[in-house]
């Protein structure tokens, strides 16, 4: 047998506390995993999708720095297999520390990670983030680049 998937929604009532027994089966889903009796799988989407309905102004409005708190330990645990794990992880340091989006902020910590300093964009927000440089897709830009 695989290891089962879980989904953004099962992560949001563990840590929204808004229905305390769905919270309540959430937890015990994730202390099996910390324990090391279940291995979870997700794709990164998941954690994104996680910070999106979080931090949303719509619904449950918590501050980036929360955001950050309360995924990174789940992220973080062994048993819990997110894919690009550590990207994840700086995009949720850089979600605290700058006015990015998360999935800018995903972006520029997969760039990191790969040691790339270029990203072509139409966003004027990369030009403020230190070590990024952002390359208009024109084709006067394409030339400016070197491999």
């Amino acid at each position: 047998m695989t290891n089962p998937f879980v989904d953004t929604d099962v992560i949001i009532r563990l840590l929204a506390a808004d229905d305390l027994e769905k919270q309540a089966e959430a937890a015990a889903l994730f202390e099996r995993v910390q324990a090391g009796e279940l291995r979870l799988l997700a794709p990164d989407t998941v954690i994104a999708d996680a910070v999106y309905v979080l931090s949303s102004a719509r619904l449950y409005k918590l501050p980036r720095a929360k955001v950050q708190e309360l995924l990174s330990p789940l992220v973080r645990l062994p048993g819990f297999e997110v894919q690009n794990r550590h990207a994840l992880l700086s995009a949720l340091d850089l979600f605290v520390t700058t006015n990015l989006g998360f999935g800018d902020a995903l972006i520029v910590a997969s760039m990191k990670l790969a040691g790339s300093e270029a990203v072509y964009s139409y966003d004027s927000h990369f030009d403020r983030v230190p070590g990024v440089v952002r390359l208009g897709p024109s084709v006067a830009d394409l030339g400016s680049w070197q491999a």
